[in-house]
């Protein structure tokens, strides 16, 4: 009887520190923890101060994203011989100079994409990488301050496609107007003249036009954390049909060494475009909304 009396005994000393020292480890960890988000709070600071200093700021992330397959009398799906891949690459990269009295912001987009379905079984399919998704984009904006958060400025902006059809079309937005930083890593380009020189074969769809421009930038990066959205408007005084707008989202977390995980997506709306595509007029084009998104591996240069 006392053996018994002496084990349980033993046993629950052991159970009650086993769970104080459990608890104890739990509070040391909440402490340490708070001492990680007081230091990360910190060197937030000091990046911010570094931030706000003027010179060159220089930066690049981007996403790769891809599958391959390839299958053998694989006899349960429709095409047993077969073999398929995808690959998407996009890239953001700036450099931004600031100075007392004048900035000059400059950021290159770039989304490229291409994809292969080969039936085996039938000749004329094509075992080659296809040009899918095909973004280009370089935007240069020059602003000199007439205060911190207003610059009178100016705007050049070229997007086309590079892998098919380069420059056909191409779009050139060349104008003035104002700038509006109302916060950090945020630009709002205001430009009520601006002229949208467009380049394309097709000229009874593609026009060029005098109108208004209009650009919202965020890009930022907050500890593994980075991100980009640009919204880029053109509205053509000569009506809605010349008229366009693209609004790109990228997101980037690393995870080691600069490796990471990656979001991408954005919208479009272009009437011409929709109409060279279609083959129609340009009063007859379904001008449906276009969009586009991309998740895979990231690397943060």
């Amino acid at each position: 009887m006392r053996k018994i009396v002496f084990a349980l005994a033993f046993l629950f000393t052991a159970v009650t520190l086993t769970a104080q020292t459990e608890e104890e480890l739990k509070a040391t960890l909440a402490t340490k923890k708070d001492s990680i988000s007081a230091i990360q709070g910190r060197a937030d600071a000091i990046q911010a101060q570094i931030d706000a200093l003027p010179g060159w700021k220089k930066g690049a992330f981007g996403t790769i994203g891809g599958s391959l397959s390839n299958f053998n009398n694989w006899f349960a799906q429709g095409a047993p011989n077969n073999s398929s891949g995808n690959i998407t690459i996009t890239g953001n990269a700036f450099a931004n100079l600031k100075r007392e009295k004048y900035f000059w912001n400059n950021s290159l987009n770039l989304n490229l994409g291409w994809v292969k379905l080969d039936n085996k079984d039938i000749a004329t399919d094509s075992e080659d990488f296809e040009a899918l998704t095909d973004v280009f984009q370089i935007t240069s904006l020059y602003g000199w301050r007439l205060s911190d958060k207003f610059a009178i400025s100016a705007l050049g902006e070229y997007r086309t496609t590079l892998l098919n059809n380069f420059n056909d079309p191409g779009y050139l937005d060349l104008g003035v107007g104002g700038t509006w930083t109302p916060i950090d890593n945020m630009v709002v380009v205001i430009h009520p003249l601006n002229y949208n020189f467009v380049f394309a074969e097709n000229d009874a769809v593609f026009a060029s036009s005098l109108g208004a421009k209009i650009v919202a930038d965020y890009t930022r990066q907050i500890g593994a954390v980075a991100f980009k959205s640009n919204l880029s408007a053109f509205m053509s005084y000569e009506g809605s049909e010349l008229s366009n707008w693209t609004w790109t989202n990228n997101f980037s977390y690393t995870l080691w060494k600069g490796i990471g995980v990656g979001f991408d997506f954005g919208l479009r709306n272009s009437q011409q475009e929709a109409a060279n595509f279609q083959g129609v007029a340009l009063e007859d084009a379904d001008n449906s909304l276009q969009s586009f998104y991309t998740v895979g591996l990231s690397y943060n240069f």
